[in-house]
Order: C-alpha cells, then structure tokens, then sequence
C-alpha cells in the first residue's frame, strides 16, 4: 500500500498485560449480569449457581483456543485474518461481515440499556441520547488506543471497586436460608439455565482483536485471557452469591432490576446509587471496547483489499485508523434505527459471535497441521491432540448454541441470512472488478 502523507498502515504496539484484561472484562461484565440473574433464578432456583459454573466450560475450551491463536499468530482484526489465512479467505469475509451487522447491534443493545439504567435516575431522551453516547465512544477511540485502553482501565478499577462493596457490604444482610433447598427445581431446571448463562461470559478474548496492537502478545494475550476468565468469574459469582442471599430464590427470581433491589435491601437506598454507578461503568466499558474491536477488523478487511482500501489507513500521530473508526461510528448510528426489542437484538449480537468462536477452532485446527513452524515458535502451545481435542470441542459447542437461539426467535436468523446474501453479491462484485483490474 502507499504512503499516504498523514498517515500509514501500521498500527501502533501500545498495549500491555492490563489493557488486555481490562477489554475482555470491559467486553464480558456488561448488560448481562443485570438482567440475566432473574430469569437463571426462575429457572433453576438457587441452583443456578452450579449453571453459572458449567456455563462457564464452552468460554474456557474457546478461551484455550484464543490463547494458543493469540500466541502462535498474533494481528489485529484476528476474526478475520485466522480464517483467511488458515482456511479460506471467503470465510474470514463472511464471518467479519455477519460481524458488522453483529457488533452494530451489541453497540446499540448496550447503549439502550445504559440510557434504561440511566433513566431510573434522571429522565432522559432515548435516541439522543444514545447518540450523544456513541459521540464520546468515537472522540475517546480517536485519540489512540492507549487512550482507549487506559480508559478501559480506569473503568475496569470502578467496576471492581462498586462490585467489591456491594459483595461485602451485603454480607451481614444474607440469610442461608434462602439458598435452600437448592436444587428447589430440580437437575432439569439446573441444566436449563446453562444457556441462558452462557452469554455472561461471551467476549473474554476481545483483546486477541487488537493482537497487532499489544506489546509481547505472546506472553500478554495467553495470560490476559487466563486473568479475564477468572476475574470474571469471580465478579458473577460473587455478584450472585449476593443477590440470591439477600432477596432470596423468589425475590430474585420476580425482580426486573435484580442487583438494585438486592442493594438498597441490604446497604439501603445509597445502594442503588452504588449499582447505577457499577451498570454505568460496566456497560460503558463494553461499548467502549465493542467498538475498538469493530473498527479493528474493518480495518483487517480493508488491509486484506475486502473493503475499500482507505479504511486501513492509520493517523500517523495517534496510531489509530481513523477512516476505520468513522465508519464503525457511522454503522452504529444507523443501527439506532433497529428495533429495541432486546431478544432480537441480543440473538443478532450473539450468533455471529459463537460462529465467529467455531471458526478461530477450525483456523487453530488448520494452523496446527499446516504451520508446524507456528506451532512450534508458540509460548503457549498444548500438545497437538490436546490443542486439536479443544478446537473439535469447540466447533461443536459453538453450533450447539446457535442451533438452541432458533427456539427463541427465527427472525434474527432470516435478518443474517439476507445480509449474508449482501455480503456474498458485494464480495464477488468486488473481486471480479480487481481482476478485471489487474488484467
């Protein structure tokens, strides 16, 4: 690509160990552990405990996968490149494309909620300020990464810090007996929970995203993913182990506004000032870091020559791809015009994700048999039949899940289906123009 004359193609390596376990918290702690809590409850009483810790299997066995990926093939917009380069370029499109569509909707999910959240304390304008949301997302994403990481940081230190006090602050408020009998609805109800559960922690591995961007990825990507799935389990737990002890296996199973009932029973009504300020924060981190990685893999896709070049063009003073993060800016605006039904919303963030999860275990598959030499030059590496076990597993886990969300709502399906089509006529238009090109 030529040099452009305020800009280049490089991106700048600028984070380190704590912004890669501050944006796959700042990805996983977000909407969900406000709202999934209820219906988990409702479904398998205190029980739901144990679902939160089998939902978290399929995260570790795809958290394996992106450590050893992240360690062995370290680049920016991974999603994209792994499966272009280990298996197929077609495929590495297409699952960047259903990404676009995918990571529109989680950025205005998130801010939907953010804004619900917000107006249980003041009134506010939806849309606007939505808008207004995205606006400071984009001013941040253009100073730099750095600026972005640190910011991901400093709200990573207020989110544990709120969690931390409503743990233990609600401790001498907890009765015992509100976790019996636990197994009140039985192995069925236990197992049918898992799902629902699942999506706490889907987006641990954001920073594998951003691997041209970290410093010593071999050794940071690995153990941020590892620093990021317990913090993040212990966050939920604790959380849970909390809510459920104070309101109680029904109480927690009929509140819409889980965690701020369960604070101002037990610290009173400054509690709820507390979670708002935790639900602001952790939602917050989450657009904040969506966001970083959507304008990452456009970037992949323009560098790979899938998208209109100029996206990966990179400000020479901030290091960032700023064509890039407009455009991602400019696609969640147009996404305040999707519905906020959030099931709908929620299904069209989560499929692409779990396909985007299948592909990296077929990549690491390829990579294994393909580029020994990868493999071997890797930090962390598992033995070969372990590495390929894990990646197997995954796959199947992964169409697991989508085939499960069908039973929720098909129209998220059809919504993906048709913007695959888009994708697959632009894809093919685009490639017979650059050969009639080069010709």
């Amino acid at each position: 690509m030529q040099q452009k004359p305020n800009g280049s193609d490089e991106l700048r390596r600028g984070v380190g160990l704590a912004g890669v376990v501050s944006l796959g918290l700042g990805t996983a702690v977000g909407v969900s552990v406000f709202s999934v809590l209820s219906p988990a409850t409702a479904l398998a009483g205190p029980a739901m405990l144990i679902s939160m810790l089998i939902a978290m299997v399929p995260m570790m066995v795809f958290g394996v996968v992106y450590s050893f990926m992240g360690a062995a093939a370290p680049v920016t917009g991974a999603s994209f490149e792994w499966p272009r380069r280990f298996v197929h370029p077609l495929l590495g499109f297409m699952i960047c494309w259903l990404r676009i569509l995918g990571s529109t909707a989680a950025v205005i999910v998130l801010t939907l909620v953010l804004v619900s959240y917000l107006g249980t304390a003041v009134s506010l304008p939806l849309k606007p300020t939505m808008f207004a949301i995205l606006i400071l997302v984009l001013l941040l994403n253009l100073m730099g990464v750095s600026a972005a990481a640190f910011g991901q940081t400093l709200m990573l230190i207020i989110l544990l810090a709120t969690c931390a006090i409503f743990c233990f602050g609600s401790v001498p408020a907890i009765e015992l007996d509100a976790f019996t009998p636990f197994f009140s609805e039985g192995y069925g109800g236990m197992l049918a929970a898992i799902p629902l559960l699942i999506s706490l922690f889907l987006g641990i591995e954001s920073a594998t995203e951003i691997g041209g961007e970290v410093r010593n990825p071999s050794r940071n990507i690995p153990l941020g993913i590892a620093l990021s799935v317990v913090l993040t389990a212990a966050i939920y737990f604790g959380v849970a182990v909390a809510a459920l002890g104070v309101l109680g296996a029904a109480g927690l199973a009929a509140s819409e506004a889980p965690l701020l009932d369960a604070a101002a029973a037990s610290l009173g009504e400054w509690g709820k000032v507390l979670i708002l300020v935790s639900a602001t924060v952790a939602i917050g981190s989450s657009i904040n870091a969506t966001f970083i990685i959507m304008s990452r893999f456009l970037y992949a896709m323009a560098r790979a020559d899938m998208l209109p070049s100029f996206l990966a063009v990179v400000h020479k003073d901030s290091g960032v791809p700023r064509p890039a993060v407009l455009l991602a800016f400019g696609l969640c605006s147009l996404g305040l015009f999707m519905p906020n039904n959030l099931v709908f919303l929620f299904l069209a963030v989560n499929i692409p994700t779990i396909l985007k999860y299948a592909s990296t275990c077929l990549s690491s598959i390829m990579l294994v048999k393909k580029s020994p030499e990868l493999y071997e030059a890797s930090n962390f590496k598992p033995p070969r039949t372990v590495m390929l076990g894990f990646a197997v597993c995954g796959i199947a886990l992964g169409l697991v899940i989508v085939v499960l969300g069908w039973t929720a709502d098909w129209r998220p399906y059809a919504l993906l289906a048709g913007w695959s089509v888009v994708g697959l006529g632009y894809h093919f238009l685009r490639n017979g123009h650059n050969s009639r090109r080069t010709h």
